[in-house]
């Protein structure tokens, strides 16, 4: 059941919950951590705003987003990030042989040693299966076929869907229906690679003052020099 108070960030809602609260609370339902970028397209793509709507879970992954509540009646008490959340989820679960983890997402082999990882871990199978798909993958219904019947098949019942937005909320939206044993549905982007070890998170410093998105953007500036300084700016 989701609780806890929102707080509106233009034409989106936002929950306001601790990390602990969230950890404890969050079961069941469609999760989306949205984060500057994800607002701005928000304000440009209706069927992407829709689907946000339809969210059961809506929680900050961005230090600026806290930073800005603050200017607010009522402010974020945090902000959780998606890739120090979904840690913290899994070693939450560790003892807990409901939750099995399905990884869906990454280049080619990334997924498989996220997985490896994480049971290492762990100390046990939570992660039950990972896949990652072919480029492009959502615009072929054969291969999103094959995907929901390998996901069915590994017994899953929480699926980590990291493609970036906003495909990854759309791809849940259109098929989480067939999906009968998943619970819970977490769309977390890069995730997957920072789990396998292939992209590493930035330092603490850089989290704290809310610089980790430019920090990220020195390591890949051309994959993401249109996302802060074309889109988010435009």
């Amino acid at each position: 059941m989701v609780t806890g108070n929102k707080i509106r960030f233009l034409n989106i809602d936002i929950l306001a919950l601790t990390q602990n609260k969230l950890l404890h609370e969050l079961n069941e339902g469609v999760f989306y951590t949205p984060n500057i970028d994800h607002l701005v397209k928000l304000q440009h793509d209706r069927e992407f705003y829709n689907i946000y709507r339809q969210a059961d879970w809506v929680v900050s992954d961005s230090q600026i987003l806290y930073w800005l509540s603050k200017l607010l009646k009522h402010s974020l008490p945090e902000a959780i990030p998606g890739s120090s959340f979904f840690p913290a989820f899994y070693n939450y679960h560790a003892n807990d042989p409901d939750c099995r983890i399905f990884l869906l997402g990454a280049a080619e082999g990334v997924a498989s040693k996220a997985m490896e990882n994480i049971n290492m871990k762990v100390g046990r199978q939570i992660v039950v299966g990972a896949h990652s798909p072919t480029f492009g993958f959502e615009k072929d219904e054969k291969e999103c076929c094959e995907l929901i019947d390998i996901i069915n098949a590994s017994g899953a019942t929480v699926l980590l869907v990291g493609v970036g937005a906003p495909k990854q909320e759309k791809w849940i939206a259109k098929y989480h229906n067939q999906m009968f044993n998943i619970k819970l549905f977490m769309a977390l982007g890069a995730t997957i690679d920072f789990e396998a070890g292939n992209i590493k998170r930035a330092p603490v410093l850089f989290q704290k003052i809310a610089m980790e998105w430019f920090y990220r953007f020195l390591k890949e500036p051309k994959r993401l020099f249109r996302r802060y300084f074309i889109v988010i700016l435009r």
